[in-house]
């Protein structure tokens, strides 16, 4: 997953489809959304055929990139503080203290993205609002399965 999106990103900073490797702008975040989950789907599909079981943290964060797709139409979510909340949640299934230590680590991001003016505070907010309804999700969907 790693090297085609980091790829994809490089590409298209170099070619100046992107202005930067944040991906800042909502327009250009589109097609970023786009080809993350077409790459998910395409190993969730790949690891279900290969061991008839579902990756449900790779489902999980497929579902948290479309629902902050659908939101980049009405305001830029932050993509850095919603995944960094999203891996607190995971870090929060191997250990509670891994959990909330990520999670100090996701309100410095959260903070960053808005010191370096790469979001509003709204915008790091709706990140965060809606990375922590996926995650409780996630969290509870874990829990039940246990």
């Amino acid at each position: 997953m790693i090297i085609p999106v980091s790829f994809w990103i490089f590409y298209h900073v170099k070619t100046k489809k992107y202005t930067d490797s944040d991906v800042s702008d909502r327009k250009q975040r589109t097609g970023l959304y786009f080809f993350l989950a077409g790459s998910i789907v395409a190993y969730l599909t790949f690891f279900y055929w290969q061991s008839s079981r579902v990756d449900f943290v790779l489902l999980f964060l497929l579902i948290l990139l479309i629902v902050m797709q659908v939101s980049n139409y009405f305001i830029k979510s932050s993509m850095h503080t919603a995944i960094n909340i999203f891996v607190a949640a995971l870090m929060f299934t191997l250990n509670p203290f891994y959990g909330f230590a990520w999670l100090a680590i996701s309100i410095a991001v959260a903070y960053s993205r808005i010191i370096l003016k790469r979001h509003s505070p709204a915008e790091v907010l709706s990140g965060a609002v809606i990375a922590s309804i996926v995650s409780f999700i996630y969290l509870y969907t874990t829990i039940q399965i246990q």
